[in-house]
């Protein structure tokens, strides 16, 4: 059971955990610092206090808002999968490539072995841990998004690349959990693109996580889950972290249908709209999840990172999260 391996984690959480995602938007003073970074108009040090001042912003406020399980804001990076392209060998920095909307990042390319060379993300979480005593969750990105959104040039197969990219990112795991990170999240967004490469997804999760002393998490969004579903159940990880109200909650028909024996972090609000939603609508959706799932496995966040937001509607839409969890909590003791 997953509450069973918090505990034996010595982890404890409320009923219902409220968390995010992963990302915040950056405050107009970092934009300031990185855009000035890039024209070398500052320094690496000047950028990273800068970068630091924002985490702390935003660790303060989770605290203060009474989110329960933190997170950095990612307040460092920048494209979820050019940021370990540019921290590990082996690739080289494309040029910019459409990925939603108007949004773009730079596409990472495979020209040699992948290789990890020094921790990534272990320095953040510290800093981030050490600002409150409640848990921060490590945030990476999966092997076979990171594969999925590179040009191989170097490895004779996607299986040879994922695998790869996989036993690099375990040390990055291992870092992590060495540092005291407890709750790491293995975001695996492109994870539905191709049903067929499923397995290869699983036998790469199976790789970062395996015999690590930590709660995982993965956080999957925007995908046609009905193709993949129930085999993402094979992942081996403790919670499916899964967008779900910016599809109307169409999910929940097979989450009964074929009720998961893991942890579920249930996206109550849609990231991609400028729209707070009224309390009693995230109330309903609680409802539904609570009718469909058992509550010792709900877990509740925003559908996806909250960094193309404003800090306001970031902020309202996590306020709305807390306040309808507490009173379903009021509902439902124990």
């Amino acid at each position: 059971m997953s509450r069973e391996r918090l505990a034996e984690l010595g982890l404890s959480l409320p009923l219902l955990p409220v968390t995010s995602v992963g990302s915040f938007p950056k405050p107009g003073y970092l934009k300031k610092a990185r855009s000035e970074y890039a024209q070398r108009k500052i320094t690496q040090e000047e950028l990273e206090q800068e970068e630091e001042r924002a985490t702390r912003f935003w660790m303060e406020w989770q605290d203060e808002a009474g989110i329960d399980v933190l997170v950095d804001g990612e307040m460092y990076r920048g494209d979820m999968v050019t940021f370990f392209a540019e921290t590990m060998r082996g690739f080289e920095i494309g040029g910019l490539v459409r990925s939603y909307g108007n949004r773009y990042y730079h596409k990472p390319i495979i020209v040699r072995e992948v290789e990890w060379v020094q921790p990534i993300t272990t320095e953040w979480f510290r800093f981030a841990q050490s600002l409150t005593r409640k848990p921060v969750k490590g945030m990476l990105t999966g092997p076979y998004t990171v594969m999925d959104w590179s040009f191989d040039e170097y490895y004779d197969s996607r299986r040879e690349a994922t695998l790869a990219i996989a036993a690099q990112i375990r040390k990055e795991v291992e870092a992590l959990a060495e540092a005291g990170c407890r709750i790491i999240q293995i975001d695996e967004p492109a994870i539905s693109v191709r049903p067929e490469e499923l397995p290869l997804a699983i036998e790469a999760m199976q790789i970062c996580t395996q015999g690590i002393e930590a709660y995982f998490i993965t956080h999957i969004c925007y995908g046609n889950f009905e193709r993949i579903y129930p085999g993402l159940l094979e992942l081996p990880v403790h919670n499916l972290d899964l967008e779900l109200s910016n599809s109307e909650l169409d999910m929940l028909p097979l989450l009964a249908e074929n009720p998961p024996d893991k942890d579920i972090s249930f996206g109550l609000v849609d990231v991609h709209s400028r729209d707070v939603e009224p309390l009693e609508v995230v109330q309903e959706r609680i409802g539904m999840a609570l009718e469909a799932l058992p509550r010792e496995r709900l877990w509740f966040d925003p559908d996806c990172g909250l960094k193309t937001r404003t800090i306001e509607e970031a902020q309202a839409k996590l306020e709305v999260i807390v306040s309808a969890v507490r009173a379903a909590r009021e509902q439902a003791p124990g």
